[in-house]
């Protein structure tokens, strides 16, 4: 790999609530980047390792993790192992990733480790995909500290602009002291349920609340989507017609040209 080869972009999907679909967005988004070319790493920040499992990578293949990288074990070039689809690889996750908040607190520049750690593999991708864990805690941060873009999972229910409002301050907390680079890639509204009317009410109210930064293309609920980590594949490629892959494709090629215009 030249080192001549710009630097990727590093994108960090972040919501500090669970089960809104951040996992299955990394795993559908890092496939659809590679599926048009792209070189791709995407990073397992999540000790429950959802995004590892759902590119078929069994514990044994998991010897050199996330966790070895941020405590210093070894470097991310080694850590990388491809997964079975072109242009794809992952720095795996385990459970032992749990430890790590507490093992990194003690340490200088605990918030810098992982950015300083990807500096050595940023030039042979294109793009960098961060799945991150349900908190705004260290690992979290680490992941912030390192993107240049945030992409932001919103599962449309009652609760959702108070989570999302306490999200957004942290992200300027973060923005203002550690990463002045940091901007809000977009938010993705997902489990979209077109006939709910609760669904619709807090789409209309993210929108006005956040306009252009709410991506138009929305996530549904779909049963393939859920059903594909359980085969080790993403749900793209378990069933490339279905509205989920659908959805993400649309939403791949937003995200890309949304990135385009802003870098000129």
């Amino acid at each position: 790999m030249s080192h001549h080869h710009k630097r990727a972009q590093v994108f960090s999907i972040v919501n500090q609530k669970g089960g809104v679909g951040k996992t299955t967005t990394a795993v559908n988004l890092a496939t659809a980047f590679a599926a048009i070319k792209r070189r791709v790493l995407i990073i397992d920040l999540d000790p429950q390792g959802n995004a590892s499992t759902g590119f078929g990578i069994s514990q044994s293949q998991r010897q050199k993790t996330i966790y070895e990288i941020l405590i210093g074990e070894c470097s991310a070039k080694e850590s990388v192992i491809p997964t079975n689809i072109p242009n794809l690889s992952i720095i795996t996750s385990t459970v032992d990733l749990s430890a790590c908040e507490i093992e990194l607190v003690g340490l200088d520049n605990r918030e810098f480790i992982l950015r300083k750690a990807l500096a050595k593999v940023i030039h042979d991708y294109d793009y960098v995909l961060i799945d991150c864990p349900p908190s705004l805690g260290l690992l979290t941060i680490n992941a912030l500290t390192a993107s240049d873009s945030v992409l932001i999972p919103l599962q449309c229910e009652f609760f959702a602009l108070e989570g999302l409002s306490h999200l957004l301050t942290s992200l300027d907390l973060v923005k203002d002291n550690l990463n002045h680079n940091l901007r809000i890639g977009g938010i993705i509204l997902t489990m979209h349920d077109r006939r709910n009317k609760l669904t619709e009410q807090v789409e209309i109210d993210v929108r006005s609340f956040l306009k252009d930064k709410v991506f138009k293309h929305s996530i549904p609920r779909n049963v393939k989507m859920s059903e594909a980590p359980s085969h080790g594949l993403p749900g793209i490629i378990y069933d490339s017609k279905c509205t989920g892959s659908v959805a993400y494709i649309k939403l791949a090629k937003e995200i890309l040209s949304k990135e385009e215009s802003s870098k000129k």
